[in-house]
């Protein structure tokens, strides 16, 4: 194991290139349990983050308690945000992880101030709570008990199993306030799933979780993103995917076609090299030069796919690109669980959604 200790506020010349400016940061760990993953923990000024008010996603605030991701997406929609630390879009994205071990007191005590109004906070817009760092620093149980003791409604979007580690909390909170659930769901090839997502649970492993927290009395949302053009976009396979959310327990699915934005674009595009070198040229047709959604044909035709089969599976569902603009009215308590994936989803290659109202997704 390997400590590197910095006070408080100093800069640290032995740090990586952009971590030598963080303030808060404590230290630097490497173990042989996330072999080739460097935790980076920090003490964090902030907890709740505050969403312009120009952008496109449908709240207003979000919780972050990572920075990078080890599930290690191709297209995470995220990867740019590491180059702010110097830090490059790829493979540090995956294995340089940046902890704000002091979140959950920090989120208390801004929870606690008298002008905060109960809005909704998202947990999963940016990188996943539950990824594996959460297994070692277990983050989200402080954050989970601060947004129940402050009545604040929350949802959370996730890809990790590690989310049935809090079912019981889970349910706790719902009974006092809204507390809205989604699982990240788009590979149902496994050989395809562990080249894409390499990092993440199984596709059968989150499918459980789905069922779990079915059991538990949610009524959960699965995003079907990214869908994948001439990968995962065929009726057969948009079929069983459509059939296993069901048979898991899920009653909702939003979906869309990737997004590739700056970072994420020429990540994948390397991927796409290395494993399809047939479909690039594709690829670059559908996204040709700073594009970063498919062609609007292209999405129309998939909603046109979409629709009978949600139908056929007596599935509530939508589009991405359907998704109501944000809503800053507080939930109404209830165990009630509908969040989805559409605007901004960093684990899902999207743009995030999350839910506002009782039984209600967009």
């Amino acid at each position: 194991m390997r400590w590197q200790g910095q006070e408080l506020g100093s800069e640290d010349a032995a740090a990586l290139p952009g971590l030598e400016r963080i303030h808060g940061l404590v230290r630097s760990v490497t173990t042989p349990e996330f072999a080739g993953i460097t935790f980076h923990e920090v003490m964090a000024k902030s907890a709740l983050n505050h969403v312009p008010g120009a952008s496109a996603m449908p709240f207003d605030w979000t919780v972050n308690p990572y920075r990078g991701c080890s599930h290690a997406c191709v297209y995470c929609f995220a990867r740019a945000t590491h180059e702010y630390l110097d830090l490059d879009s790829g493979h540090d994205f995956d294995s340089q992880v940046v902890v704000k071990v002091n979140v959950a007191d920090v989120l208390r005590r801004e929870l606690a101030r008298p002008n905060w109004q109960h809005d909704p906070v998202m947990l999963g817009t940016n990188t996943d709570p539950y990824q594996r760092a959460e297994g070692r620093y277990r983050l989200l149980p402080g954050i989970i008990d601060a947004l129940t003791d402050s009545r604040t409604p929350f949802s959370i979007l996730t890809k990790g199993t590690l989310l049935r580690r809090d079912l019981p909390q889970l349910v706790d909170a719902a009974s006092h306030v809204h507390v809205s659930l989604a699982m990240s769901i788009a590979m149902y090839d496994e050989s395809l799933q562990q080249s894409v997502e390499p990092g993440t649970p199984t596709t059968a492993a989150r499918l459980a979780t789905v069922r779990a927290a079915a059991d538990a009395g949610f009524r959960v949302t699965v995003f079907l993103m990214p869908i994948l053009p001439h990968l995962t976009d065929s009726a057969p396979m948009l079929h069983e995917a459509l059939d296993r959310i069901r048979a898991a327990g899920a009653v909702r699915v939003v979906f869309g076609a990737l997004h590739l934005r700056p970072g994420a674009k020429a990540w994948f595009l390397q991927w796409l090299e290395r494993e399809h070198p047939e479909l690039v040229p594709a690829y670059r047709g559908l996204y040709p030069g700073a594009s970063v959604t498919a062609p609007k044909a292209y999405r129309a035709w998939l909603t046109a796919r979409m629709r009978p089969l949600l139908r056929a599976h007596r599935l509530n569902g939508h589009d991405e690109d359907d998704a109501p603009r944000r809503s800053t009215a507080a939930n109404p308590a209830g165990r009630v669980v509908t969040t989805s994936r559409g605007r901004a989803a960093s684990t899902s290659g999207g743009r995030t959604a999350a839910a506002s109202g009782t039984d209600r997704l967009f």
